[in-house]
């Protein structure tokens, strides 16, 4: 999971926690592109809007360093174009925040599984 806010970190960790889907949690888009250069990383939450790197930036460089990562984007601001950007990239699924955690945690479960079900979230 990749996000600036330290507040949604959290919460999206214990959310994801308490489904039984371990989670990796970074603040920049640089840290998380320089684990994910020597980790496997099979689904990927990613907020649009941080500093330095924005997340359309981040699902560039990851696309190119790991195609077969499933990207899940979610942001606090409905924006047209970076949804369409997103989606022309191949994002999994675009959640604007607030959403309901059943939700989340349903994209979240197919991007791992294709089904829903347990796994591991970077």
């Amino acid at each position: 999971m990749v996000d600036d806010d330290l507040s949604v970190r959290k919460a999206l960790s214990r959310l994801l926690e308490s489904a039984e889907i371990g989670v990796c949690a970074f603040s920049t888009g640089e840290d998380f592109l320089n684990y994910a250069a020597s980790h496997p990383v099979s689904v990927v939450v990613l907020d649009i809007w941080m500093y330095r790197m924005n997340g359309l930036e981040v699902m560039v460089h990851l696309c190119s360093l790991s195609p077969q990562t499933r990207i899940i984007i979610i942001t606090g601001r409905d924006d047209s174009a970076a949804r369409s950007i997103a989606t022309q990239v191949g994002a999994t699924a675009f959640l604007l925040k607030p959403f309901e955690d059943a939700e989340f945690l349903g994209k979240v479960q197919y991007a791992l599984t294709g089904r829903g079900g347990r796994g591991r979230v970077r």
